[in-house]
């Protein structure tokens, strides 16, 4: 992949120089070297593809995969089904909110209920939306003929290795089961179990995602503060503490419908890792992720983009090989058709970029440009573990905990309460 960013950016300033740089390299590194953070390294990632490929091996037949969970435990599987699966064989269905009228279309879709598997994702195993759609599933089968006593060949569980709720009732019930590895929060887990199986039911080749994340992640490594990671970091941090008005904003703006989903994957990541009180400045601070795709966005958020309050980054994702293509040539008798008939729809989307591009130049906004070769498996496993530690780098420069939820944990608390006093 290749990043470029396209900026005014004095780069004299000490944002940018070396003894700040080689800082953050350092602050970065001691992150990544901390027991309880293991996406870096994915030590024990072929250990997990290897797990998940023998539950896969028992469970292959299955006409439908629902994956029960919300957050971290759908965004990231759903990203890679969307970006790169091929559901001929099995069809990828998604248990991800409380909405009832949205899970019951859900399960409408499966039209053989024997024929389904359901995939519980939960690192602590008691998430009131996961064990909520878990009872609902539960009752589903049992309404639909089967057995209290077989529904372990309807059910895998991917919790904690150790403890929680779902991995005492695995033990006691007898449910296969994989592990969220203690060393991932659910946003960074989607390179463990929580998506690599759904990625096996989806026809993905994972040996070469993880393969693309390992290879970024060493590339990283090897190049140290040199590696554009860090020049986009200081970047980022200079349009945030310098420019007037400061950046408190970050567009993804992928030119792919099958990426679409990896912006919301970001958005997740993003927010909840950077969106922080922190202690040391005593001030609120994040950089307030939007999701994006071209070129349909060109027609919506673009005039936003190009004229609004210049307080975002936009990055904006292309992709260089398409597998399809279509001529535009068709006889139709209006000028319009005319202009376009000499070109392909590839050669469309790819004006579109380099036009966007130009205009956003022109009018002097915050604008990165990431290349990827083509949307396979390698390109998407770089493109996850890029993003990973650019979330990790800027919370070095926030001064915050990029690793930890408080927020999110409060307002679990308050629905808690209310559900008590309903009772």
């Amino acid at each position: 992949m290749k990043v470029t960013i396209n900026t005014n950016a004095d780069t004299n300033h000490k944002s940018f120089n070396a003894e700040t740089l080689q800082l953050m390299h350092q602050r970065f590194n001691a992150v990544i070297a901390r027991e309880e953070i293991g996406f870096f390294h994915l030590s024990s990632a072929d250990r997990h593809l290897e797990e998940c490929q023998s539950i896969y091996d028992k469970f292959q037949t299955k006409k439908y995969f629902v994956q029960i969970g919300i957050g971290g435990s759908a965004l990231g599987p759903q990203m890679l089904v969307d970006a790169l699966g091929d559901q001929s064989k099995c069809e990828i269905l998604f248990m991800d909110n409380t909405d009832a009228e949205y899970i019951y279309d859900v399960l409408g879709k499966i039209k053989s209920p024997k024929d389904s598997l359901f995939y519980v994702v939960s690192k602590s195993g008691g998430t009131a939306e996961t064990v909520a759609n878990f009872a609902i599933a539960k009752n589903f089968l049992l309404e639909n003929g089967i057995s209290e006593k077989d529904l372990n060949q309807y059910f895998v569980f991917c919790t904690d290795n150790d403890k929680g709720h779902l991995r005492e009732l695995a033990n006691n019930e007898n449910y296969a089961t994989l592990e969220v590895p203690s060393d991932l929060g659910g946003r960074f887990s989607v390179l463990s179990p929580v998506g690599i199986l759904p990625a096996l039911f989806a026809q993905i080749n994972c040996e070469e995602l993880i393969r693309g994340a390992k290879e970024l992640a060493a590339e990283i490594a090897n190049a140290g503060q040199a590696h554009d990671l860090f020049n986009l970091g200081a970047h980022i941090n200079y349009l945030m503490s310098e420019c007037k008005p400061s950046v408190n904003q970050t567009v993804l703006m992928p030119y792919s419908s099958k990426l679409k989903n990896l912006s919301h994957w970001f958005v997740q990541l993003w927010g909840e890792s950077l969106g922080k009180y922190s202690q040391k400045s005593s001030s609120h601070v994040g950089l307030t992720p939007i999701p994006a795709y071209g070129a349909t966005d060109q027609h919506s958020q673009m005039q936003l983009f190009m004229e609004g309050p210049n307080d975002k980054v936009l990055i904006i994702l292309e992709v260089e090989k398409r597998n399809q293509d279509y001529p535009l040539a068709a006889n139709i008798n209006m000028q319009p058709a005319k202009e376009l008939s000499k070109y392909s729809l590839n050669q469309l989307i790819k004006a579109q970029i380099d036009g966007t591009l130009k205009a956003l130049n022109e009018r002097e906004r915050n604008v990165v440009h990431i290349k990827i070769a083509e949307n396979n498996p390698l390109a998407m496993g770089q493109l996850i573990m890029y993003f990973e530690c650019l979330t990790a780098l800027m919370g070095e420069y926030l001064d915050i905990n990029a690793f930890d939820q408080p927020g999110v944990e409060l307002g679990k608390k308050f629905a808690y309460e209310y559900l008590k006093n309903l009772a």
